[in-house]
């Protein structure tokens, strides 16, 4: 593959790609463990609403930047720097005024608040003013990746992360108040503004040029169809927990909110991989190797699986085990809805946001999200009245495969590779028929030695199983990793 030039080699793409992985893993692995406090400190109704209003949060996000922030992937690496200021300048007026008007969306004062929501009221402004401060600070977990400064986003992530579970943990054990635990997340959301005004006067300065009409025009424009399609993809995703929340209790609720954390696990390598490959992509779409740039995706893509299917599987197989020992008994409707919503995550591997983004095929993913997310609340809600819990994830499931075939036959029609050639899917068929022997085996070997014992003895020899069927294929690549430099 050749590169664009001013580009970096894939090794060094790798590493940074595991650097920011790495860090991704730490934020999310707090997040993880964070429930672990909550659920022991809050009653089920008091944790049901605080996941509640991260629901609320993550839904907004979904729609509240329009893809303003992942558009500089596409226009700063490409720029001089007083036009890299200028796209960052525009980025931060436009999420302001994002930021206030989603505030309002979920103020008590809106007539046209969502039902599930209106328990948030009670609170008054305090959800309207951090929803506002979050759309805002939500450039710092771009920007500093954008300018290839990985260093930086690193202690970002790390000390924001550590701030909210720590504040987090504490208002809970302490207070068991939802309303201290609501102070203290506006205590995050204003550090977390304080460190991106920092890091933007530091970087690309606070002076002009401030905004021009006809940049931001092209940057919307650019931006605006793909934006839409996350706003649309985002809600995809989020539709089945809506669903859950408007049919079934709240404590029922919770317990479906903690299924979905297990897309955390693909939210870590996907999102980490991607940002670090996207600048290069980027400038190899820009001197015209679309082939190069696909490559470098199939190559990113076969990464993530290769670390993502053996941890699907062991999740997969010991689901019970793992709601029992991370979230208590009181949690165990998890269980069976975690398996569905990993049987989606298997083709989730295949990223195709940043070749959309690349090719500008933001208006045809739109409609294909939009096509996608209708048919996923209509699923839901239909295998909700007939199977519960889990059926109320069906719908997501269903809406992701449906996604990528679409999408996959658009881009083998507009650059002229075939299908077959788009992705490595030897490779991926491969690794994935691996992963689930392993998982099979790592089950019945728990079934018929460790039937007495305990969540922790059978998912700990079960983990043991699977990463031996797999460390054949990963001691190469870990071996030539620790002989390399770390990149400064």
């Amino acid at each position: 593959m050749s590169l664009a030039p001013g580009s970096v080699s894939f090794a060094r793409l790798k590493r940074r790609a595991l650097s920011i992985g790495a860090v991704k893993a730490f934020d999310h692995a707090m997040q993880f463990l964070l429930p672990l406090v909550l659920v022991r400190c809050l009653d089920t109704a008091t944790f049901g609403e605080y996941r509640l209003l991260w629901l609320a949060v993550g839904t907004i996000m979904s729609f509240a930047t329009l893809n303003m922030c992942g558009t500089l992937y596409y226009f700063v690496p490409r720029s001089e720097p007083q036009r890299k200021r200028l796209y960052v300048h525009q980025t931060l007026i436009f999420l302001a005024l994002s930021g206030i008007a989603c505030g309002f969306f979920v103020s008590p004062g809106n007539p046209l608040l969502p039902a599930p929501m209106r328990p948030l009221g009670a609170h008054g402004l305090m959800v309207p003013a951090f929803v506002a401060l979050w759309v805002l600070a939500s450039l710092l977990d771009r920007l500093p990746t954008v300018d290839e400064r990985v260093a930086w986003q690193a202690y970002a992530t790390v000390g924001v992360s550590a701030l909210r579970v720590a504040l987090m943990a504490a208002g809970a054990w302490f207070s068991g108040d939802f309303q201290i635990m609501l102070w203290l997340l506006m205590a995050v959301a204003l550090t977390k503004a304080g460190l991106l005004a920092y890091y933007v006067a530091r970087r690309h300065g606070l002076g002009r040029p401030w905004f021009e009409w006809a940049v931001f025009s092209e940057q919307f424009r650019h931006s605006a169809p793909l934006g839409l399609n996350s706003a649309f993809y985002g809600l995809r995703g989020n539709a089945d927990q809506w669903v859950a929340a408007t049919l079934f209790s709240l404590t029922s609720f919770a317990a479906f909110s903690i299924a979905a954390v297990v897309g955390q696990l693909m939210h870590i390598l996907r999102q980490s991989v991607m940002e670090s490959f996207l600048p290069s992509m980027s400038r190899l779409q820009a001197a015209g190797n679309v082939r190069g740039m696909l490559e470098m995706n199939s190559r990113g893509n076969v990464m993530v699986a290769k670390l993502l299917y053996p941890a699907l599987a062991l999740a997969f197989v010991f689901a019970p085990e793992l709601v029992t020992m991370v979230y208590t008994a009181s949690y165990s409707e998890a269980a069976p809805v975690m398996r569905v919503y990993i049987l989606g995550m298997a083709a989730n591997v295949v990223e195709m946001g940043s070749l959309v983004m690349l090719l500008r095929q933001g208006t045809y993913a739109l409609g294909v999200t939009a096509v996608t997310l209708a048919v996923s609340v209509a699923v839901s809600w239909t295998g909700a009245h007939f199977f519960g819990l889990p059926g109320a994830a069906a719908g997501s499931v269903l809406a992701i495969y449906l996604d990528r075939l679409l999408i996959l036959r658009r881009l083998a029609k507009l650059t002229g590779i075939a299908l077959r050639h788009v992705q490595d899917w030897r490779t991926l068929a491969r690794q994935l028929a691996v992963a689930a022997l392993s998982g099979a085996a790592a089950w019945s070997i728990a079934e018929w030695m460790l039937a007495a014992h305990g969540p922790l003895m059978r998912v700990a020899v079960g983990a043991a199983v699977i990463a031996l069927v797999h460390a054949p294929s990963h001691l190469p690549g870990l071996l030539q990793l620790a002989t390399k430099r770390n990149p400064t």
